[in-house]
C-alpha cells in the first residue's frame, strides 16, 4: 500500500471505507485511532529520511510582533508571558506529504498545553489553522522518524522540547529580563544559552520602528534523536525559508522587550 492511500481513507465517509475494507480487516474506527497515534505499517511511512538535522525555533511574543508588516495584526493571549513555539523543522526535507491530513480531533489530549506554549499571534490565524500549518509543512516532513510519525506524536515531542527549553527561566537566572531600558549585547544571551543549546544555535533580531535591534527568535539545531548540536554537512543555514528575523548583529545593543498584552504592538507604551 502506498503512504498516499492512508490520507484518502482516513477523509473517505464511513459507509464507503467499510465498503472497501477487506473481511476481517480493522474497523474505521481502529484505522482512525492507529492513524492518530502512529500504529502504521512500515509500508505506509518515508522509506528513508531525506534530512539529518532539525532547527526548533522558540519566539519571544514581544519581538514577534515587532517584526510585522502591520504590527496591529499582532495579539498575544492573557495566558502567554514566557517564550512560544514557532516551529520545528527538519532541514533540507525532500519526502514531505502535504496530503497526510490532520483534524482537531487529532490534538484534543494536547490542545490546552499547546494553547499555552504554542498559540497563534496573529489576530487573523486561529491556533488550529497555525498548527496545521506546521504540520503539513514540516510535521509531515518529519514523519519517516518513527517518533513523530502521527500529528498528535510531532506535537508532543515539541511540547517535550519547549519544557526542556525554558529560554525565560535560563535568562531570568542570569539577570536577563525583559524591559523598555536596559540593552544587551547578543554575547551576554549566547554564554548564557551555550550549555543548554549548544554552540550550533542562532538568536535572531529584528529592527522596530524606531530601528533599534530586538530579541525576536532562537533557533536551535537537534539531530533526529533530538540531541542538540547537529552539524551534517549540508545542513547549514539555520532556516527553512525567508525569516524577517536575522541573526542579531555582535556590537549593536538589543532590546528585549516586555509583553504588553493590551496592545502588544507597543510594548512600552
Amino acid at each position: 500500500m502506498s503512504r498516499s492511500v492512508l490520507p484518502l481513507l482516513v477523509t473517505l465517509s464511513p459507509a464507503l471505507l467499510f465498503l472497501l475494507l477487506p473481511r476481517g480487516s480493522v474497523t474505521q474506527q481502529e484505522m482512525r485511532e492507529n492513524y492518530k497515534y502512529g500504529r502504521h505499517s512500515a509500508e505506509l511511512l518515508p522509506r528513508s529520511c531525506s534530512w539529518t538535522c532539525m532547527l526548533f525555533t522558540l519566539q519571544w511574543p514581544g519581538g514577534f510582533c515587532q517584526s510585522l508588516f502591520k504590527e496591529t495584526q499582532c495579539t498575544i493571549p492573557e495566558n502567554i508571558s514566557s517564550w512560544t513555539i514557532h516551529g520545528l523543522w527538519p532541514l533540507h526535507a525532500q519526502s514531505c506529504c502535504t496530503c497526510w491530513p490532520i483534524f482537531t480531533s487529532d490534538l484534543q489530549e494536547v490542545e490546552e498545553e499547546l494553547k499555552d506554549f504554542w498559540p497563534s499571534l496573529l489576530k487573523t490565524k486561529p491556533c488550529f489553522h497555525f498548527w496545521k500549518e506546521e504540520w503539513l509543512k514540516h510535521g509531515s516532513c518529519a514523519a519517516c522518524v518513527e517518533g513523530f510519525n502521527s500529528p498528535l506524536k510531532f506535537f508532543q515531542i515539541c511540547l517535550k522540547l519547549r519544557r526542556q527549553f525554558d529560554l525565560y527561566k535560563m535568562l531570568a537566572e542570569a539577570g536577563i529580563t525583559p524591559s523598555c531600558e536596559r540593552l544587551y549585547k547578543v554575547a551576554e544571551l549566547q554564554q548564557v544559552l551555550l550549555p543548554h543549546v549548544g554552540d550550533r544555535h542562532e538568536i535572531q533580531c529584528v529592527r522596530d520602528q524606531q530601528d533599534r535591534q530586538v530579541l525576536f527568535q532562537v533557533k536551535v539545531q537537534l539531530t533526529r534523536n533530538l540531541t542538540v548540536g547537529c552539524s551534517h554537512h549540508g545542513d547549514g543555514g539555520l532556516g527553512p525559508g525567508p525569516s524577517p528575523g536575522h541573526p542579531c548583529p555582535p556590537d549593536a545593543p538589543l532590546f528585549y522587550l516586555p509583553i504588553n498584552h493590551q496592545e502588544p504592538w507597543r510594548p512600552c507604551g
